[in-house]
């Protein structure tokens, strides 16, 4: 689906899906002079997470677990460089680690 929104439109996206074993939705942006996939942020459960990079231009919410839907929202008015593509996918949520924090560095 494409979205054309002038300068002074509020953008909001939603990514729903129906897999009960998928508890984590990730947003991801490609834009076209990067066409890597960068990581705007997820919600794994009900608990949304943004990466740093993009912090203060997006928002993540939602419930990836009871109703399977996330939301990514455009707070600030959308810039050139926010012209993309914008994709989201379902993924079982996973059990973070630290590694550094498993071991005690030996003084």
């Amino acid at each position: 689906t494409a979205i054309l929104k002038g300068p002074e439109d509020k953008v909001n996206l939603t990514c729903s899906h129906t897999d009960s074993n998928y508890n984590m939705i990730l947003w991801y942006q490609q834009s076209a002079q990067n066409t890597a996939l960068k990581l705007i942020g997820y919600v794994r459960f009900t608990s949304p997470m943004v990466e740093d990079s993009f912090k203060g231009r997006f928002d993540v919410s939602g419930d990836a677990a009871a109703n399977k839907m996330a939301y990514l929202h455009f707070p600030k008015v959308p810039e050139a460089e926010d012209s993309a593509v914008y994709f989201c996918a379902a993924s079982e949520a996973q059990c973070f680690t630290i590694p550094s924090l498993l071991y005690k560095n030996p003084l």
